[in-house]
């Protein structure tokens, strides 16, 4: 499990740190819509379907929200179970960023780019904000052949606002009693994803 967390938290960071590109003085702002900045994204954004798939909380979300001029960022990181008592766990992780002062479509294509680099399985979400495509990885590079870290990720631009969700976690082969459902997981994305936007204050 070490390993699919450590995974979601770097791309996390790469997430944050991809370099942005400035608007020259006099373009236009990024257009960020309605949406709007909240203080608590893991109160504010319910993810339902997840939920239902993962009903056991474990340990207490971690949040925060900060503001600057140029960029807004809400964060949620959660770990649920299907069970209170299992010994398995998955992580939850979401980021959304108002660019106020940058075009982030440049990033955005750079962030797939890493993605496809990393052999992870990209695939287009029609109708969904301006930009979107979800990213799929089943690795099993660790010393145990036998284990399956996976992670389902989901990328979001609208505008000026940029939308990250991700799911991780991990199963061994002839062990493990229940293998996660690639499909249920990619379904339960989207629709809490559209959700959320919407709470956001998003037309999506």
């Amino acid at each position: 499990m070490g390993g699919a967390v450590l995974a979601s938290a770097l791309w996390t960071a790469a997430l944050l740190t991809v370099p942005g590109i400035v608007t020259p003085a006099g373009a236009k702002a990024p257009d960020l819509a309605s949406y709007r900045v909240v203080d608590n994204l893991c109160e504010t954004v319910e993810l339902a379907k997840l939920s239902q798939l993962y009903p056991a909380p474990s340990g207490t979300p971690y949040h925060y929200a900060t503001r600057h001029a140029a960029l807004d960022d809400m964060y949620c990181s959660q770990y649920r179970k299907k069970l209170s008592g299992d010994s398995e766990y998955v992580s939850l992780y979401l980021d959304v960023q108002l660019h106020r002062k940058t075009d982030p479509r440049p990033e955005f294509e750079a962030q797939r780019a890493g993605l496809q680099q990393r052999k992870y399985q990209i695939s287009l979400v029609p109708s969904l904000g301006d930009d979107a495509y979800l990213g799929y990885l089943d690795d099993t590079s660790g010393s145990d052949k036998s284990w399956h870290y996976l992670t389902q990720v989901l990328y979001v631009r609208q505008g000026g606002m940029t939308y990250y969700a991700s799911w991780s976690g991990s199963y061994q082969e002839g062990k493990s009693a229940v293998v996660p459902d690639r499909e249920a997981i990619r379904q339960a994305l989207l629709i809490d994803s559209r959700d959320a936007l919407k709470v956001l204050g998003g037309r999506v």
